[in-house]
Parts: C-alpha cells; structure tokens; sequence
C-alpha cells in the first residue's frame, strides 16, 4: 500500500506557519539592525571624550556601544517573546479556519465513502459563498446525477433483457411439456411443437445478437474507418426489407445522392437497415416511406420518414431507449426492440448524432448526421 503523506489541513498549517515565522524573523532582523543604525547615527563627540554616568566617568566610545548592545538585547529579548507567540497563535489560528474551510471537502469525502447503488439518491446541495469548495459540490452532486441515471438505466435494460429473453424461453418450455405429456402426439403434432420452439429460437438468437451489437458499439470505439457512400449503403440496407413492404403495399420515394461518410460500412448499413426495418414493420398497410440521403460541408445525412401511428411528441426520446416498440411497450410481435438503440449507439460511435421528430399526421422521422469524408 502507498504511504501517504501529511494531509491538506496539517500542510496548509505548516505552510502558513512557516510563512508567519519567516516574515517574524526578518521583522525582527530588521529591527535589532535598526537599533544599531539609530545608535551608530547618533552625534559624534571627540575622541576621548568622556561622561559622567552615576558619579564614573565613562568613555564615550564605550558608554555607545554599551547603549547599542542593552537596546539590542531588549530588542532581541521582546522579539523572541514576540516571535513565539506569533508563531503559536498562526498555528493555531490556521489550524481552526482551514477546518472550517476544508470541512466542505470532509463533506464531499464522506459522501463518496457512503456512496453505494443503493444510496445515489443523496446530495450535497452546499449552501453559502460560490467559491471553489461550492464549484466541487456542485460538480459533484452532478455526478452522481449522472451517475444515478445510468444505474437507473442499466437496472431497466437488465430487467427488460431478462423478460424479453424469458419469453421465448417460456414458449419452448410450454411446447416440450404439452407435447411430451401427451402420449398420443403423432408426428404432425411434433412437427407443430418444432416449428414453435424453432421461431422461438430464432427470436431468443436475435434478440442476443442485437444485445451483442449493442454493447459492441455503445460507448466502443470503430475498428474500421473508411469512406462509406451512404446511398449504397441504403440501397443495399433495402433489399432486406423491401419484399415485406411490397406485402405491406407501402409507398416509398428514395431521394438520395451520393454521400461519403467515414465509419465502418457494416454498422453503417446495420444503421440504414434498423432505420428502414422499423419503417416498415410500424407502418399502416398502404402507408408511404420516404428516405433521403445528403450532404454537407460537415455532415453527411441520412433521413427516413414513414407513416404510422400517432406519437406523442414528448415520447419521442422514449423510442430509444431498449426494448421500446411505438408507442406501446413489447407490443410487436416482431424486432427486438432495440432497433433505435442501436441506431444511436452506432451512430454516436462513428462522431455523429440521431433526432426524431414525430410525423404530424402519424409516424416517425429519424435523421442521423455522420462526418463527412475528407476527399
């Protein structure tokens, strides 16, 4: 373990005493020179001459420079005294007010030892003068606002990963035990429970998949960066998707020019195909989809619209963050919910950022700026 040294309080003690004792001494240096100089000014008389001192006559040479060392003797006598007690009454007095004046930081330190998961919900909140003590509070409660959101986040995201990877799972478990404590399940009936427990699998693989993506570009930075034209990247990103919106009969206008953003070109389309699967999958039946593709002097755009049910515009933000679908909680049937989630997480991997707005008349618009590549 490291050994520490004296803590702030005693070395701001010391620092202060020491400049008290400092500054003493040189007052009182100046002082005894002082007295020699006043003496060694004093009116001249020839040498020789002499004085009468309590009936003895004295040389004046002598009576001088036994006047000189009396008064510096004093001096140096009430000086000491002095210095003394300038020196204990600054140790002393440092020692209380810088008390008083770290005991915001003794604050501050026992918050962060009491500080558990269970406990971010405490605040300093200090009150008096806005001094650098108050701007470390501050910055502190901060903190563990920030602090706090994100426990509170990530408790949301475990228990929501937990019910959406407990449901197919409970399928499986349904089909095995129904179908294996009837003795008369045929071969048609098994083939049924296979199917149930294989669509079951899939959507428990593609929901870890999706949780694996997630984690692997939240907060993560790219592994791959080159120029990526996002027009190819949306072309590409539609044909997955475009056989279900042909069965859904949906509108779409692609208007979409050539756009060169640097990022990895497999999160980049993962961006564009979340963007259009969503689109289509909460779109009305006969419903439109428009996606545009510019660019800029920095930014290069990606913007896809669709028709769809009313939302909220206060809720909008809510549509990214996990296993939110629409407007309504884990009421799809398909996706995993972590599409938009996605989204912004790749996107804020590659520089950039994503904004929704509601559609007016029903629907959703999310445009997603990536830096442009350099040419």
């Amino acid at each position: 373990m490291r050994r520490r040294g004296p803590g702030l309080r005693l070395r701001i003690t010391l620092l202060t005493t020491a400049l008290v004792a400092v500054v003493s001494a040189v007052l009182l240096f100046l002082g005894w020179t002082l007295v020699g100089r006043v003496f060694d000014s004093s009116p001249s008389f020839p040498s020789g001459s002499q004085v009468t001192v309590d009936g003895v006559n004295v040389d004046v040479t002598v009576l001088t420079n036994a006047l000189t060392a009396a008064a510096r003797k004093d001096l140096l006598q009430a000086g000491l005294i002095a210095f003394a007690c300038m020196v204990v009454a600054a140790a002393v007095l440092a020692w209380t007010f810088t008390g008083r004046v770290l005991k915001p930081l003794h604050d501050v330190t026992g918050a962060a030892r009491r500080l558990s998961a269970e406990s971010l919900g405490a605040r300093l909140r200090l009150e008096g003068p806005r001094d650098e003590v108050a701007e470390l509070a501050d910055t502190f409660d901060a903190m563990l606002d920030r602090l706090e959101a994100a426990f509170d986040s990530q408790r949301r995201f475990v228990a929501n990963a937990s019910h959406e990877l407990r449901t197919p799972l409970s399928v499986v478990r349904t089909e095995l035990d129904v179908t294996l404590s009837d003795p008369d399940a045929d071969v048609e009936e098994l083939r049924r429970m296979a199917g149930v427990v294989r669509a079951a699998g899939e959507r428990a693989e593609q929901l870890v998949s999706a949780l694996l993506l997630l984690a692997r570009t939240d907060g993560v930075g790219l592994a791959v960066r080159e120029p990526v034209d996002l027009s190819a990247v949306v072309e590409s990103a539609w044909k997955a998707v475009r056989a279900e919106a042909e069965a859904r009969n949906l509108r779409t206008v692609f208007r979409c020019v050539p756009a060169l953003a640097v990022g990895d070109p497999a999160l980049l389309e993962r961006i564009a195909g979340n963007l259009l699967e969503n689109a289509v999958r909460h779109n009305h039946l006969g419903g439109w989809i428009e996606t545009v593709v510019e660019t800029g002097p920095q930014w290069s755009l990606l913007r896809v619209s669709s028709s769809g049910a009313l939302i909220p515009p206060d809720r909008v933000e809510e549509l990214f963050e996990p296993f939110r679908r629409g407007v309504k909680d884990r009421t799809s049937q398909s996706g995993t919910g972590l599409g938009l989630s996605i989204v912004r997480a790749a996107v804020a991997a590659h520089g950039g950022f994503a904004q929704a707005v509601a559609v007016p008349t029903g629907g959703l618009s999310v445009t997603v700026h990536l830096p442009v590549a350099p040419r």
